[in-house]
């Protein structure tokens, strides 16, 4: 089955980390990429553009409405994803507790429908 683990983190409190300690968090997410690679399981999986990048589309009465920013504001903020492929959701729960965001925000784990 395939999964999303979507990282959520507070951007302002990401900014504010010095260099250096988001250098060597990035090299975490290499490291934990590589082990989805290597155990055959990475689907895909991207860092996102912080949330003031985002457009928002809503269709109400036939009408498109666009609005600069992201849906709502929130205290965290989707700011990437892993997308993976493993046998059951406590495999996939187990992988999202590896992603260095968990330690600081959140991962939701959602299921893929697939047709």
């Amino acid at each position: 089955m395939k999964y999303a683990l979507l990282i959520y983190a507070d951007e302002k409190a990401w900014d504010a980390v010095p260099h250096d300690q988001q250098h060597a968090i990035y090299e975490e997410y290499e490291k934990f990429a590589n082990e989805l690679v290597e155990r055959g399981v990475m689907r895909g999986g991207d860092q996102l553009a912080d949330s003031p990048a985002a457009t928002t589309v809503r269709v109400r009465d036939g009408q498109q409405l666009v609005t600069d920013g992201p849906f709502a504001e929130t205290k965290e903020q989707l700011g990437g994803y892993f997308l993976v492929e493993v046998d059951d959701l406590d495999t996939a729960i187990e992988l999202a507790s590896k992603i260095p965001g968990a330690r600081h925000g959140s991962v939701e784990v959602r299921p893929i429908i697939e047709g």
